[in-house]
């Protein structure tokens, strides 16, 4: 594995691409009058979980669109990337991304695939996407390059797999000094938690400010969480230094 260089308003509608049941959704992010980023996102909205934006994923994005400039030449893992929209948003950002889901399930990896393309990213060239299998420590794990960043919208989703997940991303950080885990997810129920699962695995959570995230390019995240309960927490090692809201 090697890395390559590289709502409320009418421009977040669903536009129809096809008459089946796929759609173009288009998510645009914006900063100063020459600042503009639009990325398309192939949607199959009667198909898998992976094949649709759930709301957590433009929350992460646009966490990180308004820290772009600390994006670049960042080597950045999005787990769990589903339609990979804040993966995408960080390659073009100018990160060293890495777009990952379950190693089983090649329709979910070709669907990323779509993505990226639809964004004129040419997987192995502009951006790499990878099979994984969160809590397995499978070849394709040891065989990824060092990271800065671990992202991940919406993951722990299942309580099942929440140790999975944990492990993985436990094992990434150690495996490289300095990097931290930056997710959002949806609450769910009050039961779930993963507090006892990072003591074990000897990790820390911090909770991040959203109130000010989507303000730059004048979104209402409201309108993206449709109602939901959305945070975004930052997971370090406990024996790593960590600074709230820095990539």
């Amino acid at each position: 594995m090697r890395f390559h260089m590289k709502s409320g308003s009418e421009e977040n509608d669903i536009v129809a691409a096809t008459a089946t049941a796929e759609h173009i959704r288009k998510f645009v992010f914006s900063g100063s009058p020459a600042e503009r980023l639009e990325i398309k996102i192939p949607e199959l909205l009667q198909g898998a979980y992976s094949f649709y934006t759930w709301p957590c994923a433009p929350v992460l994005a646009h966490f990180l669109w308004e820290r772009r400039q600390s994006l670049a030449g960042k080597r950045v893992l999005e787990l769990g990337s589903g339609t990979a929209l804040p993966g995408i948003l960080a390659a073009k950002c100018r990160a060293q991304v890495v777009l990952t889901d379950n190693c089983i399930l090649p329709k979910s990896l070709a669907h990323i695939r779509k993505s990226c393309l639809a964004n004129q990213l040419q997987p192995g060239v502009d951006i790499d996407v990878v099979g994984l299998s969160w809590g397995l420590l499978l070849n394709s794990v040891f065989r990824l390059p060092p990271l800065d960043l671990i992202i991940a919208a919406d993951c722990f989703y299942d309580p099942s797999v929440f140790e999975d997940i944990v492990v993985t991303v436990a094992f990434l950080l150690e495996r490289n000094a300095g990097a931290k885990f930056i997710f959002s997810y949806q609450e769910r129920s009050a039961d779930w938690s993963i507090e006892a699962l990072l003591k074990k695995w000897k990790l820390q959570a911090l909770p991040i400010s959203m109130d000010d995230i989507g303000k730059e390019s004048g979104v209402d995240l409201l309108e993206f969480m449709g109602g939901h309960t959305i945070h975004l927490l930052e997971i370090t090692r406990v024996d790593g230094s960590h600074t709230i809201n820095a990539i």
